[in-house]
């Protein structure tokens, strides 16, 4: 005999003259269970692609931010990287006596120079003169060409063009 359905979600069943509820997954001997209610568990298409809508502009405003934040941070260290050197270039001239020629270059702090006495080196470690955040070698020039500055100690920055203003001007020593 086929189960009866009363309410949703509950079998009737007749047997011995009264009806007798069940929950929808007992059954007896020989009796199927039937669930009006149960749905199949998981996402339609529709709601993955609103997810996915999401999402996308979530990144799609996020990322821009965050891409001008890490280019900032770039130019933060670049400045901190050209200060640290030039603190290493004004130990090496208390030892020295002068800065290291154009000639020379930043390579006078790693490894003596020829004719250089006094050298009291390596004055940065590695065996690489150090790259600005872009990776490209720190330009050094002495004398210098600025007024008021014994020597040029500047990264080209993003662009790796001289000049240029904003984001995409040359870093210089100060």
């Amino acid at each position: 005999m086929t189960p009866i359905i009363s309410r949703p979600g509950l079998i009737a069943r007749p047997s011995s003259g009264q009806a007798e509820l069940q929950a929808p997954y007992r059954r007896g001997p020989g009796e199927v269970a039937v669930d009006p209610c149960r749905h199949q568990r998981g996402f339609t298409l529709l709601e993955l692609l609103v997810v996915l809508a999401i999402l996308g502009l979530l990144i799609g405003l996020v990322a821009p931010a965050a891409l001008r934040q890490l280019e900032s941070s770039k130019e933060k260290i670049a400045h901190q990287s050209i200060e640290r050197i030039a603190g290493v270039l004004d130990i090496y001239k208390l030892d020295v006596g002068t800065y290291p020629t154009t000639e020379q270059g930043l390579l006078a702090l790693i490894a003596r120079p020829s004719g250089v006495t006094r050298w009291n080196g390596p004055y940065l470690k590695g065996e690489n003169v150090p790259e600005d955040p872009w990776g490209r070698p720190f330009i050094y020039h002495n004398p210098g060409q600025r007024a008021g500055h014994d020597y040029d100690l500047y990264s080209l920055g993003r662009t790796g063009q001289s000049g240029g203003t904003g984001d995409a001007a040359t870093i210089y020593n100060e």
